[in-house]
C-alpha cells in the first residue's frame, strides 16, 4: 500500500468512526470534524468547489481568500441594538459560544480556503437564518448550506441526524419539516459563503436580511 493510499484509509476510517458517533451523539463536535477532514479529498467535496467557483461573486471571494480578524464581542456590543454585530455579540455571549471554536485549517487551496471561512461564519449564518442551536436547527442550517454550496458535508449531517432519530425511535417528522424549510430558504436566499459579514457588522439584521433574501416566518 502507496503512503497515500495509507493515509486515505486512515481519513476513511476515522470519518467512518466520526460518523457513527454522530449517530449516537449529534452534540458531538469533534465528529463533525472528523467526517469533514474525512471526506476533504472525495469526488463529491471536488464537485461542491466547483459548484461554488461556477457563482462569480462566490468565486470572487475565494480567489481573494478572504478572512477576517476574529470577532471582538466586546467591541460589538458597542453597536446599535438592531445591528448584526450587537445581536451576534449578545448571542454568542448568552450561549457561551467562543467564536474561534473551530478545529483550525491551514489554507492551502480553495477547499481548505471554503472550510475555514464557513467556520469562521457558522454562528454568522445562523442569526442571519433564524435558525437556533439545538440539534434540530443545525440540521436546518445544514439543509440551508445543501442548497447554497451542494455540500456533501451537509448530507451526512443530515443523514446522521436522521439515523440518530431513528436508532432512538423518535418521530422525525418535525425534524423533515426543518429540513425542507431550510433548504427552501438556500435556495431563495443569495450566495451567503459571497458575504463579508465582518465589514457589516453595523448594518442593522433587518437589512443584512432583506438584501440576502431571508424571509422568515413570523414567530421567528
Amino acid at each position: 500500500m502507496t503512503e497515500k493510499n495509507a493515509a486515505m484509509r486512515k481519513e476513511f476510517l476515522l470519518g467512518l468512526q466520526g460518523f457513527m458517533e454522530f449517530v449516537k451523539n449529534p452534540n458531538n463536535t469533534e465528529s463533525v470534524f472528523d467526517i469533514a477532514e474525512a471526506m476533504a479529498r472525495t469526488e463529491a467535496t471536488t464537485g461542491s468547489v466547483t459548484y461554488l467557483k461556477s457563482i462569480p461573486e462566490v468565486a470572487q471571494i475565494i480567489e481573494e481568500r478572504y478572512i477576517a480578524p476574529p470577532p471582538n464581542l466586546q467591541e460589538l456590543l458597542s453597536l446599535p441594538q438592531d445591528s448584526l454585530g450587537y445581536i451576534y455579540s449578545s448571542h454568542m455571549t448568552e450561549v457561551n459560544f467562543d467564536p474561534e471554536f473551530y478545529r483550525k485549517v491551514m489554507v492551502q487551496d480553495d477547499f481548505t480556503y471554503i472550510a475555514l471561512r464557513m467556520r469562521q461564519t457558522h454562528d454568522i449564518w445562523h442569526i442571519i437564518t433564524g435558525f437556533g442551536v439545538d440539534v434540530a436547527s443545525e440540521i436546518g442550517l445544514q439543509a440551508f448550506q445543501l442548497a447554497q454550496n451542494h455540500s456533501p458535508m451537509a448530507v451526512m449531517l443530515m443523514a446522521g441526524a436522521l439515523l440518530n432519530m431513528i436508532r432512538s425511535c423518535q418521530n422525525i417528522d418535525a425534524l423533515m419539516q426543518m429540513i425542507s424549510r431550510g433548504y427552501h430558504l438556500g435556495l431563495q436566499a443569495k450566495p451567503f459563503l459571497a458575504q463579508k459579514w465582518e465589514e457589516g457588522w453595523e448594518k442593522p439584521l433587518a437589512e443584512w436580511r432583506s438584501e440576502l433574501g431571508i424571509e422568515l416566518r413570523a414567530e421567528e
